[in-house]
């Protein structure tokens, strides 16, 4: 445990920023679940709504270095490549 103030003020302001990006991710993770299901189902305007969130919400992430932007870049650009698949082929 530290003993400087400074330090433990450091141990606490990581703690609450561990957190929000745990939930940063946890939230992007859900959406993309949410979006490989409609994929399956062939709903494709609930997946296309979902790629904008999912985008939108990556595009937050990188702001917030929760992720690079260049991982960001490659999940929505590996999502809108299923998305357009998906769409050809139905």
């Amino acid at each position: 445990m530290a003993n400087i103030k400074s330090a433990i003020k450091r141990i606490d302001v990581t703690k609450k920023e561990t957190l929000k990006n745990k939930s940063r991710k946890s939230e992007i993770k859900t959406y993309i679940k949410k979006f490989e299901l409609a994929l399956e189902e062939n709903n494709l305007e609930v997946a296309n709504e979902l790629l904008r969130k999912i985008d939108k919400r990556l595009k937050q992430a990188t702001l917030n270095s929760v992720f690079h932007k260049n991982a960001a870049s490659k999940k929505v650009s590996k999502l809108s490549k299923k998305l357009h698949d998906a769409s050809t082929q139905a």
